[in-house]
């Protein structure tokens, strides 16, 4: 059977510039996610860029501009389709090379399989094991649902990727790839964590106070979490478990500190589980053929049945602003792109339906903009234009530095009153006679 799947292999074997050169006007096609992303295919496509007209491509959070979109500055040859936006795409997006698709992460995979049809789907991978598979490496998220939609699948190794143990459909076998280019085995693209400032560090206290023995946590990228983590790993906590979205370098240091057992988990126990990881080399040696990580598509991670199932989920995440009525903007300023919905909604939703589980929102009590001005996080109304990412009705817990608020089973009143008393106190007369005039406010006096 190994003497089989070489010589499948051989027979698609495929340079990057054959591969692009199969491409047409008008088709579909899905370009990896995140870290990982086909460079060698990327390049030979943009060298067709002048031949071509009106190819979209989707991606998942790129993390470096590909070299397609640099080859096409006024969006004139590639229309390229955004699931997720980073830092990269959020600058792409206000230059007009970028657009989002909206979703609730855990739906993804199902958006595709009902409503896209791909031409051709890019995976970047590990090279062919003896079994004829190739793993995806550190991204599994989408690519499995893509590649049941493609017309055509299309492999580009890389020798430096970490094999990354599933779960389930974290590998492709050669049978169902249509071409293999060898690339270029550059290094796997590393995020250095965020450093935490007093901010971070005030609000992690807080929220500290809500983690107990056993709870299963989700923590995502940035100063924040990184904090969390170290105040975890400094702790007296014990038998905490992983079921998240996205695997970090914090989540590396718990593991080896003890504190990661995953023995009180109740599906997938004594396993850290993801969907996509992004961090240093640590992070990557670390996934490589590790037996405790176990990597699914994102409607497993991410569908709020499958979080609740675990008792104590500890889901924290990032916001831009909050307001009185409890709504959660965590994709936008007003009108000006940010981000996008990812797994917040499923976390949230999914950690207060989880037995003592806690679904957290954190976020600073204010920002200072580029004149010097500060603003208060804690808002009457969002601005206009603004995205709610997680409704009033869904919002548990958050959390600023000056404390953390539980709001299910408040009234408007209450809601507004626990949120002005996380508020910088320099706001809090001033959002107390707002609440007074849009009628959520009652005085007791």
């Amino acid at each position: 059977m190994e003497e089989l799947n070489r010589k499948k292999y051989r027979e698609k074997l495929r340079t990057a510039a054959e591969v692009a050169a199969m491409i047409n006007s008008g088709d579909e096609i899905f370009f990896a996610e995140f870290i990982l992303r086909p460079e060698s295919i990327d390049e030979a496509l943009a060298d067709r860029a002048e031949e071509l007209t009106n190819v979209r491509l989707d991606g998942v959070c790129i993390t470096k501009v590909p070299r397609f979109i640099e080859a096409d500055p006024n969006r004139k040859h590639f229309i390229y389709d955004d699931w997720h936006i980073s830092g990269v795409g959020r600058k792409l997006y206000q230059q007009g090379l970028c657009s989002y698709i909206p979703l609730t992460y855990h739906q993804g995979p199902r958006i595709i399989r009902k409503y896209r049809d791909y031409d051709y789907v890019f995976v970047s991978a590990r090279p062919m094991d003896a079994q004829g598979y190739f793993n995806f490496g550190m991204c599994n998220s989408l690519t499995s649902a893509a590649i049941t939609k493609a017309k055509k699948v299309i492999v580009e190794v890389n020798e430096n990727m970490p094999l990354c143990l599933g779960g389930n459909q974290e590998s492709v076998h050669v049978s169902r790839v249509d071409y293999v280019v060898e690339g270029k085995n550059s290094p796997i693209l590393e995020v250095p964590p965020a450093p935490p400032t007093e901010t971070d560090i005030r609000i992690a206290r807080h929220i500290m106070e809500e983690i107990e023995d056993g709870a299963c946590l989700q923590l995502g990228i940035g100063g924040l979490p990184n904090v969390i983590g170290a105040m975890i790993a400094e702790s007296d906590l014990t038998d905490l478990g992983i079921h998240t979205e996205m695997l970090v370098d914090s989540m590396v240091d718990l593991y080896n500190t003890g504190k990661i057992t995953g023995n009180r988990k109740t599906t997938d126990r004594f396993k850290m589980v993801y969907t996509f990881a992004m961090g240093t080399r640590k992070l990557y040696d670390f996934l490589h053929n590790n037996p405790a990580c176990a990597s699914y598509p994102v409607n497993y991670t991410n569908d709020p049945r499958v979080i609740a199932v675990n008792d104590k989920v500890i889901a924290i995440n990032n916001a831009i602003e909050v307001d009185l009525f409890s709504q959660v903007c965590s994709e936008s300023a007003g009108t000006v792109h940010i981000s996008g919905t990812g797994g917040q909604f499923d976390f949230i939703f999914g950690a207060f339906n989880s037995r003592g589980g806690k679904g957290i929102i954190a976020l600073s009590s204010t920002f200072t903009d580029k004149k010097g001005n500060v603003h208060s996080r804690i808002v009457p109304t969002l601005k206009l234009g603004s995205i709610v990412t997680v409704p009033r009705s869904c919002v548990q817990y958050v959390a600023t530095e000056f404390g953390i608020v539980q709001l299910k089973g408040k009234s408007t009143w209450q809601r507004a009153e626990a949120l002005i008393g996380i508020a910088h106190p320099m706001f809090r007369d001033e959002l107390t006679r707002q609440a007074r005039e849009m009628k959520i406010w009652l005085d007791r006096d």
